[in-house]
This record gives C-alpha cells, structure tokens and sequence, in this order.
C-alpha cells in the first residue's frame, strides 16, 4: 500500500493540491482491491460527494477489503466503502507527516484562506451533506441541516484564529537578556470520531488542527463514514494541500487494530477523540507509552435540575431540547431529570403533555419527523434495558415506554417517574429517548445527587432566585452548565469534561491551544544606535540574528 502513495521528502518546499479526480493506480505488488470512485446510494443524495474509498495523500485509496454502511432507518444498505487497516492507516500517518513538514512553514494567512474556501463549499453543498447524515446516522434532516451549519461554523471559527496565535515577550531579571515563547504546531493529529454529528466532530477537531499548522488522519466511526468522506472531498476542491486531511475508514472488526496503530505510531504527535470513556481509557493508555499529547470528550451522564423556584414552563422547553435532540443520542443529553418536590408533579404533567404532542417517531427524511432511529439493534436493546429494570424497581411510565412499530430500531419517547438513584438509567447513560425524573427536597440533596456521578461533561438547571444560581453554577461537577438553558453548544464557547468525562477542551478560542507546543527562547540582547540623520535616530536591538528598528 505504502508503494503506492509516493510520498513526497520532508524538504518539500511547497505543497500541491491534487486534482479531484486524480486516484491512486494500483500497482502488481501492491494489495489493494479495484478502485470504487462513488457510491450509487439512494435516491436524492449527492454521487459526487457520496465517496467510498479511503482519502491518504490527496488520493482516494481502495483496500483489500469493503464494509457496508446502511440506514438506520429502513435497515438498506447505502454503499460498501473502503475497509482500510494497519497497513492503510500507517500509510496515512506517513502522508500526513510528510505533509506536516510543509504545512507547518504555510503562513497562518493562507491557512486561513484555505479553510475559508473550505467553509465556503460546505456551506454551497449544505443540503446535500445535511441528506448525507440523515441517511447513515437517521437523524431528521433538520436536525442535520443544523448539524451543518455548526459543522461549517469550526472552520469558519478556526480560519479566524489561524491569524491569531501569539506568542509573549518576558522581562527578565537580568537586564542583558530577553525572553519569549513561540507557539508552534504539534505535528500530526489522529482524530477518532463518533457516529452520532459524524460532521461536526470532525469539523471542531480538524479546524483547530489545521489553523494551528497540524495535518491530521481521520478514523470516523463505522457507521458513518461518508461524511467524513464528503469533507475529503470537499476539502480537496477548496486547495487543502495533499496530506494535510487523510480520512481511513474501517469497519468495527478493524477499528481496535486501526485506532491502536494511530495511538502508537511515533510520528503521530496528538491523539484527539470523542467517544466513551471506556474506549477512552484504553486510547489513553497506549498513547501513554509514547507520552503524546491527547484531547478526550468522553461519555456524560448530564443532569437537568428543576428548583420550586424555575418557570416551569421554560424548564419543560429546556428539557424538551435537551433531553430528545437527536433521540436522546447526544454526550450533553439531559440523562437525568432532578424535579423538587414543590413543583414535581406539575413539571412531570406538563412534560409528558410535550412530549405526546411535539414529538413524531419517523423516517429522519420525512417533514413530521422529529424523532428518528436509534443508530442500531445495540442501542435500542441498552434504552430497552434501562426501562425495565426502572419498571422492575418501581417506576412508572408516564409515556411511551416501548419499541416503536415503525421499524426495529426505533423507541418511543419516554417519560418515567418515580425513579430512585438505583436504577440503571440513573447510574448510567441511557443514551436513548428516555427521561428518568427523580424527586428531590432540598438544593443541598440536588447537586449531591447530580454530582455522585464519575463523569462530569454537562449539566443544567432552572432557578429564577439569583443566589441559588450562582452557588449550583459554581458546585456542579460538570465542563460546561447551562443556566434556564438547553442548548449550550457553539462554536464560541469552550466544550469538555471535568472527572472521567475527558481531558482538555474543543471549539473557542481556547480550542487551538490544544495542538500548539509553547517554545520558551532566551537570547542575549545587544543595544546599537546609529545617527540616521541629524534630526532622527533608532535603536537597533538584534536578537538571535534579526534586527528590528
């Protein structure tokens, strides 16, 4: 596979896009299968964005092997794409790497620009991405037009940033000496993605990576491979040199192997993923022996807390948006709902009236649909689960409670109360359409009880007393809170975990930091003045070589 990528010398001076439809030939000796240029997929989605090869070097790369991706919706096969593995992923870092070593010398500008361009076409091709995500993940195609435009938002962000990575200046405490600090990109990035925003996972990870003067080789999760592939292709209309955005899908059987390989290869300088806190831990540890800088957003087991105090009526809003986004299928999701006893059976009342009113369980391509298919047989069974060991233990269904009769991978929207802190859908996250609510008597009990858990990603609550508000804001154990807010994700705001919910933080203006390495430099300085003129006169400090006037 490697034989095929011709890969270009670290002392390249200039990187060249490669043209759209250039692919890589297989060679006699080398193991690849045909190549595939598109997929057909369904009717109504984009066969010039709808790619099913692998993205290594500027070219689109089959393998020996191919994986089907399907619907979650009806269960049809979309395409089979390229099932790439050790080999293919580590001819991906050496693309990347070597593309690093030019990249890296880019001037933030044209950096910017790049990725401006990119932003561009995403927005150009907006509803053909947005067909793209409802069809392999079965999300309302709503809910991913918006997906989109956050997606596209990163690189709008980042391409802003790109010019604004600065350094220091440092006085010393001896008066010859100067010192200041570089920032300087880390070098390749593995990014592992989840299926759940397979875009804009991406977009917040690559953007920052990027704009800092990373390059990056992307694993997206198996079951939804082609918006990754889209962004590849997307990517390479708007310029991004050849090697600076590598995409290598893989099926779940190779997704150990593969994501070990981008954990232990030594040219990757920075792991960043988005997924669970098992997986988690397990990257951890095998990017732990050779110390590599990583970004974790792990799993959440979000609380949405409810004071006597709140207007109710916002705190159903609130929890409507937070709780059935994406069917319950969000690491900010609402998982557990904290009602005080003064105004529970009213929030409880008015939430199930909401939910049966608001909420239709269908295809995500349909106008009605809000509620679309789990993403597999896997997940349905885990909220099936949660359910019944509620109902085993005594809770009750307010709604729903049960599959869904439009297809075996649907659920109802589900509203239980009763609950009490040991059952499975309190101690864990359902990540499904169900809203477990427990009742609570004082503020103290409340943040107890939403801070007992050992992830900490998001949390939320309603309260009209200003007080109350402050103290719970600053006591949740959570990366980010929302204050009589559901929604609490943008582009601006720093994203991530405090405990076991991750490490470091993704979006704003602090996520570029995450792939810069500070270089702390000190020189001697040597003051020389010369008389321009008999009027004027400058002062000539050289450092390490340079002088300025």
């Amino acid at each position: 596979m490697a034989a095929c990528l011709r890969l270009r010398s670290c002392l390249a001076p200039h990187l060249r896009r490669a043209p759209p439809s250039r692919i890589c030939r297989p060679r006699a000796d080398c193991p690849v299968a045909p190549i595939r240029g598109y997929a057909r997929g369904p009717a109504g989605l984009s066969s010039a964005l709808l790619r099913t090869d692998g993205f290594v070097g500027g070219l689109w790369v089959s393998a020996a092997a191919t994986f089907p991706v399907h619907d979650p919706a009806s269960g049809a096969e979309l395409g089979l794409v390229a099932d790439c593995g050790v080999p293919e992923a580590r001819a991906a870092v050496r693309a990347a790497y070597e593309a690093f070593c030019s990249w890296r010398g880019v001037s933030a500008k044209e950096r910017s620009s790049l990725l401006r361009k990119w932003y561009d076409l995403m927005i150009q091709n907006k509803d053909d991405l947005a067909k793209i995500i409802t069809a392999e993940s079965g999300k309302p195609l709503k809910e991913a037009q918006g997906e989109i435009l956050y997606s596209a938002n990163f690189l709008e962000w980042f391409s802003e940033e790109a010019r604004r990575v600065y350094g220091d200046i440092i006085s010393t405490p001896t008066k010859e000496r100067r010192a200041f600090v570089l920032k300087q990109p880390l070098g390749v990035a593995a990014v592992i993605t989840p299926w759940n925003f397979p875009s804009a996972m991406i977009t917040r990870k690559v953007g920052a990576a990027l704009a800092a003067g990373c390059t990056v080789v992307v694993k997206p999760a198996e079951d939804t491979p082609f918006s990754a592939l889209a962004l590849g292709e997307l990517a390479n209309q708007a310029g991004i040199p050849p090697g600076v955005y590598n995409v290598i899908p893989c099926s779940q059987k190779k997704a150990k192997e593969v994501g070990e390989a981008l954990c232990t290869d030594p040219l990757v300088s920075k792991i960043s993923f988005t997924g669970s806190t098992a997986t988690g831990k397990v990257l951890l540890h095998h990017a732990a022996n050779s110390v590599k800088r990583v970004s974790m957003e792990l799993g959440g087991h979000a609380p949405f807390i409810v004071f006597d105090s709140a207007n109710v009526d916002q705190a159903v809003a609130g929890a409507m948006a937070s709780k059935f986004r994406n069917s319950g299928q969000t690491c900010v999701c609402s998982n557990r709902f904290l009602v005080q006893s003064g105004i529970h059976d009213s929030f409880v009342k008015k939430f199930a009236e909401a939910i049966e009113t608001n909420l239709h369980v269908g295809n995500g391509f349909e106008e009605r649909t809000t509620q679309g298919p789990l993403i597999n047989a896997k997940a349905v069974e885990k909220v099936e689960k949660h359910v019944h060991d509620a109902i085993s233990k005594g809770a009750t269904v307010v709604t729903g409670g049960k599959r869904h009769h439009v297809g075996k991978n649907f659920f109802e929207p589900t509203l239980l109360s009763n609950v009490t802190r040991d059952m499975l859908c309190s101690q864990e996250e359902t990540f499904g359409p169900v809203a477990p609510v427990i009742k609570f008597n004082t503020e103290e009990e409340a943040v107890a009880i939403a801070n007992a858990a050992d992830v900490g990603l998001a949390g939320y609550f309603y309260s009209q007393d200003l007080a109350q508000i402050w103290r719970v804001a600053e006591r949740l154990e959570v990366g980010m809170v929302g204050v009589n807010e559901g929604l609490i994700s943008s582009v601006e705001c720093p994203f991530g975990g405090v405990k076991q919910s991750g490490l470091g933080r993704e979006g704003s203006k602090y996520g570029i930091d995450e792939y810069l390495e500070l270089k702390s430099c000190s020189s001697e300085s040597s003051p020389r003045t010369f008389q321009q003129s008999s009027h004027d006169s400058y002062e000539i400090t050289q450092i390490t070589g340079v002088c300025w006037p």
